[in-house]
């Protein structure tokens, strides 16, 4: 279990987004955050009702002690609400992550990793609070996916089944368990993985704003030099597989052209529901570089956090 998330040297991350509503849905309930900690940088984005994607980036920082967030949140609940919980989960996110940040986090990965729980609580509580006042928006909810940057580690927050992917030396690995019944049926062996799609509907089994507490499950991960991190809502997993994802990634020569191949692909399928991918590159001397003995196995989190 780490304590200490210092990298021996500079660590710099290019960051880019893009979020489109796809080629069914009315509108996009998806929404993306990313924010350095350092200095509050802030880059929400959502499609417009038009159809148009949205992007955020490219954007390329050296990471600093305090570290980095990234979101992805697909809200769920009639088209006012949906949108609407997403939303208050991105403001929840920024504000607890950007007013707890401080210098001190960077050697204390229980402080740190409790801030990523502080804020989706506090999202679930504003999302719960705000449905209570306004009857057009009961039941309204959200999917998080919350990933903390502090080199070398990446610590990841997830409620419901927006995604984490890592991509290391020609290598994907999912970072993050779909908390789902098909992904229980699956684990449980009564279906297989290339028959998931024979379920009826996706019923996830906890979401932020719907059931009356929520458990984030929390791992973490060592980063090696040339990673790249994919966050992504279930418009682009449903559709399109992890090799698809993998080779869409290889072939990329950077964040921009990942996010656009990416959202392609799964309009190119429909486009079903609201894509959103979020996509962070690592380099610099800050990270070892890869090795054959690194774990790429999720890893959960045990800390006092």
């Amino acid at each position: 279990m780490p304590r200490s998330a210092q990298s021996s040297g500079p660590v710099v991350a290019s960051i880019c987004g893009r979020t489109h509503r796809g080629r069914v849905r009315a509108e996009n309930q998806d929404r993306l955050l990313f924010a350095d900690l350092a200095n509050g940088v802030r880059a929400p984005h959502s499609a417009e009702a038009s159809g148009r994607g949205a992007a955020v980036g490219p954007l390329t920082l050296e990471l600093g002690e305090r570290g980095a967030v990234l979101l992805v949140a697909d809200g769920m609940g009639g088209r006012a609400g949906g949108a609407r919980a997403s939303a208050l989960a991105v403001a929840a996110v920024h504000r607890v992550m950007t007013a707890g940040a401080s210098a001190r986090d960077g050697s204390d990965g229980d402080a740190f990793v409790g801030r990523l729980r502080c804020a989706l609580d506090e999202a679930h509580r504003d999302i719960q609070e705000e449905a209570g006042r306004d009857l057009h928006l009961r039941g309204m909810g959200t999917t998080a996916t919350l990933a903390g940057i502090q080199a070398p580690f990446v610590y990841l927050a997830q409620v419901g089944d927006s995604r984490a992917y890592l991509q290391r030396a020609g290598a994907l690995t999912r970072l993050t368990r779909d908390q789902s019944l098909v992904q229980d049926l699956i684990d449980a062996g009564m279906i297989g993985e290339d028959d998931k799609h024979t379920v009826r509907g996706n019923v996830i089994l906890q979401a932020l704003g719907v059931t009356e507490s929520v458990r984030p499950e929390v791992t973490y991960h060592v980063l090696r030099r040339g990673d790249v991190l994919l966050l992504c809502s279930d418009g682009l997993s449903q559709v399109v597989g992890d090799d698809e994802i993998l080779q869409a990634i290889s072939q990329s020569p950077d964040c921009l052209t990942m996010c656009d191949r990416l959202v392609g692909m799964a309009n190119d399928r429909g486009g079903p529901d609201n894509v959103t991918v979020l996509v962070a590159s690592v380099e610099g001397e800050g990270l070892e570089p890869p090795s054959s003995s690194d774990a790429m196995e999720r890893r959960v989190w045990e800390g006092g956090g």
